[in-house]
């Protein structure tokens, strides 16, 4: 199983009793980030899960496509969770660099909160939507 390979079944099966797994997915000092976080070392992005866990229902991964060229790597995805009793689908990708020993040392998400998550939520979508609308080239 290459690298990635291992990371993306690791994500795709991410849980509470897999999360401690992690020190073998990422770098002692690995960077993360992504619209709400920018984190440095392992205990820290470990912390961001227990947080998804704690305040999402059901969350996963369902990844879309991937490729890696050499100690760098790109997946494109769908997360997957509930809120208040509603289902929510955030779709985005995440750029990978491993050290030389096949682990994460830099981990970035790219996805658009404004699009994938404010706007579906109750108030703050019409102020979302309205925004966007007033932004939007005719």
């Amino acid at each position: 199983m290459s690298v990635l390979e291992k990371i993306i079944e690791w994500y795709a099966t991410l849980s509470l009793d897999t999360l401690p797994d992690i020190v073998d997915i990422y770098a002692a000092r690995a960077r993360f980030k992504d619209p709400f976080n920018a984190v440095e070392g392992v205990a820290e992005i470990e912390k961001i899960f227990l947080h998804m866990f704690a305040t999402t229902d059901k969350p996963h991964f369902i990844f879309i496509d991937h490729f890696q060229q050499e100690n760098q790597a790109f997946l494109s995805w769908h997360f997957v969770f509930g809120l208040n009793g509603k289902s929510y689908t955030v779709k985005g990708a995440t750029h990978l660099r491993f050290d030389p020993y096949g682990k994460v040392v830099e981990h970035r998400d790219y996805w658009d909160p404004a699009e994938e998550l404010w706007q579906k939520l109750p108030f703050i979508g019409v102020i979302v939507g309205w925004l966007r609308a007033k932004f939007k080239a005719s």
